[in-house]
C-alpha cells in the first residue's frame, strides 16, 4: 500500500484533543534497565496513578497487555471503583480469546464502570511471546483471526445472536444476556503499521493509533490509513502513544532525559534490540529504525527523544522540554489529524503530575475538567506563608 503525499491530504487539523496517561503494571522507576531506584508496582501505588490521573483531568488511563504485565481486567476491576470520571483503556487479544468471553467481560466492566470502558484490540507483536500463550499463527494470518474476531465481537455486544463459520473462528448461537453501557459498543482502538493491519482498522475499528514517530511520518501514516478508510467508506479518528519528560527549563528536560538512561549500559542494550529484532510487529521495526541502537543520535525530530526505544518495547519515544514547549510539539501532532493522546513518564506518578499541572492548562481538550467544587472558591494552594499569610 503506497502511502500517498500529506500535501494531498485536505482534512482540517484537529483543535481539541483527548489525553491519556499510563498505568505501568510491567514496572516503574527512576531510571531504565536497572533496579536501581526501581518502584513496587503494587496496586496501592496503581491507584495514586489513576486518583491522580482522575484529578488532574486526564480523559483515561492505558493498562498495557502481555506476560510482562500484571492482568489488565483484573487491575482495571480494581481500580474503578476508586476512581469517578476516568476511563480504562483495557486489552482484548483475538486469537488468545474466544470473542463471546471477551464481549462479556466487556459488557460486564463498561457495566460496572458506568460507561467508562475503552477497548485496545492488540494482535500481538512478539512470536515467542505469542507461541507462550498457544498463539502459532504467522503475522498475516493473526490479523485474519482479528478481522474474525471483531465481527463476532462488536456483534454480540449490539445485542445480535450470532452464529458464525470463518476460516478461524467458529460460533453457534452466540449471545449476550447484559449488555454494555456504551451503545452499540465502547470504542475501538486498534494499531497496526503493516498493510494487514491498516487494511483491519480501515474496514472496522474507531481510532486508529500509532506510536510516537516524528510529526512528518505520523502525516503519512494517517494519509495512508484514511485513505483506506473512505476506500471502505469509513471514517477513523487518530491517536498516538508517547512518553513525556517534562521540566521547567528545556535545558532542565533534556538533563532529565540523560539521567533516565544513565545506568543503562550498551550490553542491555544490545540484548534488548536482539529481542526487538525477532518481533514481527512493523511499528516495533519502525521505532527500533529511529535510533538503530545508537546512544549518539536520539533527537531523532525537534524535542521528540529515542533514548527509552533503546531498553523498551512498544512506544519508545517521548518529548522532552518545558511545559511551553511540549505544548507546541503536541500541537503539531494534531496539526496533522492526531485527537488523543496517551502519554507516560518516570516515574509515572510524579510525571503525571509534572505534565498534568504544566502541560495540560495549556492544551483545547475535548473531554471535561474536574468539576468546580464551592468549596475551593475559597481554597488555598501551597502553604502558608509564615503561618498568616497566602501564597501567591
Amino acid at each position: 500500500m503506497t502511502a500517498p503525499s500529506v500535501a494531498s491530504q485536505t482534512a482540517a487539523p484537529v483543535t481539541k484533543g483527548k489525553f491519556l496517561w499510563f498505568l505501568p503494571t510491567h514496572g516503574d522507576g527512576h531510571y531504565l534497565g536497572t533496579a536501581k531506584g526501581g518502584r513496587e508496582v503494587s496496586l496501592g501505588y496503581l491507584k495514586q496513578i489513576a486518583q491522580a490521573a482522575d484529578q488532574l483531568g486526564f480523559y483515561g488511563v492505558l493498562l498495557p497487555t502481555g506476560r510482562s504485565c500484571e492482568d489488565s481486567w483484573v487491575i482495571a476491576s480494581a481500580l474503578v471503583p476508586t476512581t469517578e470520571r476516568l476511563r480504562f483503556l483495557v486489552a482484548v487479544r483475538p486469537g488468545l480469546q474466544s470473542p463471546t468471553v471477551a464481549a462479556r467481560m466487556t459488557a460486564t466492566l463498561d457495566r460496572i464502570s458506568n460507561g467508562r470502558l475503552l477497548i485496545n484490540v492488540v494482535t500481538g507483536g512478539d512470536p515467542v511471546e505469542n507461541k507462550g500463550d498457544g498463539i502459532f499463527l504467522p503475522h498475516d494470518q493473526r490479523y485474519e483471526v482479528t478481522r474474525e474476531f471483531l465481527d463476532v465481537y462488536r456483534r454480540l455486544l449490539a445485542g445480535e445472536n450470532v452464529t458464525y463459520q470463518g476460516k478461524h473462528i467458529h460460533i453457534e448461537e452466540g449471545q449476550l444476556i447484559f449488555e454494555p453501557a456504551q451503545t452499540p459498543h465502547p470504542p475501538l482502538y486498534f494499531g497496526g503499521s503493516s498493510v494487514a493491519g491498516i487494511e483491519v482498522a480501515a474496514d472496522i475499528v474507531d481510532k486508529y493509533l500509532t506510536w510516537g514517530e516524528p510529526p512528518a511520518q505520523v502525516a503519512d501514516k494517517i494519509a495512508t490509513v484514511r485513505e483506506a478508510a473512505n476506500k471502505a467508506g469509513r471514517e477513523l479518528t487518530f491517536g498516538i502513544r508517547l512518553h513525556v519528560i517534562v521540566r521547567d527549563t528545556d535545558e532542565e528536560a533534556w538533563a532529565a532525559a540523560d539521567k533516565l538512561i544513565e545506568h543503562v549500559d550498551d550490553e542491555t542494550i544490545a540484548a534488548a534490540q536482539k529481542t526487538f529484532s525477532r518481533m514481527d510487529s512493523e511499528g516495533q521495526r519502525r521505532m527500533a529504525a529511529l535510533h538503530g541502537g545508537r546512544r549518539d543520535k536520539l533527537e531523532v525530530s525537534p524535542n521528540l527523544w529515542a533514548g527509552v526505544g533503546l531498553v523498551r518495547g512498544g512506544a519508545g519515544t517521548a518529548l522532552v522540554g518545558s511545559p511551553e514547549t511540549v505544548a507546541e510539539r503536541i500541537r503539531e501532532y494534531m496539526a496533522v489529524g492526531v485527537d488523543t493522546f496517551i502519554f507516560s513518564g518516570y516515574p509515572h506518578l510524579e510525571e503525571a503530575y509534572h505534565f498534568g499541572e504544566k502541560v495540560l492548562p495549556l492544551l483545547p481538550k475535548d473531554h471535561e475538567p474536574p468539576p468546580a467544587i464551592d468549596t475551593l472558591r475559597a481554597a488555598v494552594r501551597g502553604e502558608i506563608v509564615a503561618n498568616s499569610a497566602k501564597p501567591r
